[in-house]
């Protein structure tokens, strides 16, 4: 038997207990922590919001990090395809390093398409609650096209990319995100402030000017 297929049955596994709590590290870090789960089409602007926030973020104290789909594709995820099977485990990995992140104390900005709802619930299931907040990154089909950032959308229309989410694959919108964020009608400071106010209520940070 392979060494990979005896890694795999569960009676050798044993979790390793961290001796340091996620409580002691949000203590110490004077802050919550949370997955800010920002899903959209390609060109929505999750990749610019979560970079705006983060930004913010750090203005005021507040730890994070952001994993951009992209990003991950470059190095974690770079062996996995765009098949259903790649996009599911694409999700169920960036869920893993997610939660690594929410356990540390950090307050994580996941930047992905995640275009099915069954995935993105994974994700929320594997977390406390309250600790997984997803936000709809809501731009209509025809204003991502025309922004085509990373020029996709033409590729698509010319047939060299197939599998495309939102023209060729299908893209299920949340049904009940905490946040809804339309960026064809908002600006970016706006939905930055309201992403910022909505993690102060939830008392997730500090509101500004508040010391106590």
């Amino acid at each position: 038997m392979s060494e990979a297929k005896v890694l795999r049955k569960p009676g050798n596994l044993v979790w390793q207990e961290s001796v340091v709590s996620k409580e002691e590290r949000r203590r110490r870090n004077g802050h919550g922590s949370c997955v800010l789960w920002l899903t959209g089409l390609s060109g929505a602007g999750k990749s610019t919001l979560a970079q705006a926030v983060s930004r913010q973020l750090e203005n005021r104290g507040v730890s994070s990090y952001v994993l951009d789909g992209d990003n991950l594709r470059h190095g974690l995820n770079r062996g996995l395809g765009f098949s259903s099977e790649g996009r599911r485990e694409n999700i169920r990995r960036v869920g893993e390093v997610a939660k690594m992140f929410v356990d540390s104390g950090l307050i994580v900005l996941a930047a992905l398409i995640s275009p099915w709802r069954r995935d993105r619930e994974c994700v929320r299931n594997s977390l406390e609650p309250g600790e997984f907040v997803e936000v709809f990154v809501d731009c209509p089909l025809e204003i991502c096209e025309e922004r085509d950032p990373k020029g996709l959308y033409q590729k698509v229309r010319q047939g060299e990319i197939l599998n495309f989410t939102g023209i060729s694959a299908p893209y299920e919108p949340p049904l009940a995100p905490e946040l809804t964020i339309e960026t064809h009608s908002q600006g970016l400071e706006e939905a930055v402030d309201q992403i910022m106010s909505y993690l102060e209520e939830q008392k997730l940070i500090q509101k500004q000017g508040d010391n106590r």
